[in-house]
């Protein structure tokens, strides 16, 4: 990893008082002494980051019938908060989210990097900003729902994005979040070798602990927040065993997921197996949701 400029504070709490973790020095990760929070102490430009997300970041054109599925039930929950009717899905890469969310009714905006990304959501008739989202990106009070789904890890100023969506969420409005769990069994595993570990697509790394205060801290409630899931693609691709697209409809996961919905025994033991994740805080993702109150 190639940078100029380091960061000298925790972007999380400020203290200076930082530790670089060194089993992960090829990705320059650093921890914070104060909070426990875990971080790349390198800074991309701005225009590092637009050629990556541009260029090289892989977004998957596969939209899984499963997690179609997925969506809907979770879109389910969401009824109930269904005051404004607009909701946001923040660095929503192909739209799949805000697609199965505007066939129920939802008005759906959408923010995404990539050029080619908003050009396929405005296809969908999906209200897009590109770029960076800002304080000024919508107006206060906008949203009765904000979904961020694999994308917090991928910024550096953690505490101005959880206050950009406090400040756009209406009073009694959600936010969903998923992320990478840093304390997962395979992290824990496979140490450096671990792919989800790679700059400059990944900038921070969360914990339960470390997530719930984030949002905390900045005026966002905590509903529930839990770990689930064990990835055979991720295990086999950080291993080098394989190079399969880490979702498609012939990955490892996509294979194991098909299996365990025709079968109500494999559900009944994926149910009790996340629920030992979850125990354990160990799974490989975090999911959450926040209430602004």
């Amino acid at each position: 990893m190639s940078t100029n400029t380091l960061h000298i504070k925790c972007i999380k709490c400020g203290s200076a008082d930082l530790a670089p973790l060194t089993r992960y020095s090829n990705s320059n990760l650093t921890s914070c002494k104060s909070c426990d929070f875990i971080f790349c102490k390198g800074i991309p430009s701005e225009q590092t980051l637009l050629d990556y997300y541009e260029n090289n970041y892989q977004r998957t054109n596969y939209f899984s019938p499963i997690t179609r599925a997925r969506y809907n039930h979770l879109l389910d929950k969401f009824e109930s908060k269904r005051k404004t009717n607009r909701i946001l899905d923040i660095g929503c890469g192909h739209g799949f989210f805000l697609e199965v969310a505007k066939e129920r009714g939802w008005e759906v905006y959408g923010t995404e990097l990539s050029n080619k990304a908003i050009e396929d959501c405005e296809l969908k008739e999906i209200q897009m900003h590109k770029g960076r989202i800002l304080e000024s990106t919508y107006e206060e009070n906008t949203f009765d729902i904000v979904v961020s789904i694999e994308m917090i890890e991928h910024i550096n100023y953690p505490k101005e994005y959880v206050k950009i969506i406090q400040r756009i969420l209406r009073k009694g409005g959600q936010c969903y979040i998923t992320t990478p769990n840093f304390n997962s069994l395979l992290r824990y595993y496979l140490k450096e070798k671990y792919d989800v570990i790679e700059y400059p697509n990944h900038l921070c790394y969360y914990t339960k602990k470390s997530l719930s205060s984030l949002f905390h801290e900045n005026g966002l409630k905590p509903a529930y927040i839990k770990t689930t899931g064990l990835s055979f693609t991720r295990f086999r691709t950080s291993k080098g065993k394989s190079n399969q697209e880490y979702v498609s409809e012939t990955s490892d996961d996509e294979m194991v997921r098909y299996k365990i919905e025709k079968n109500g025994f494999l559900r009944f033991g994926k149910k009790a197996i996340n629920g030992i994740l979850n125990l354990f805080k160990v799974g490989d993702s975090i999911k959450a949701s926040f209430i602004k109150d």
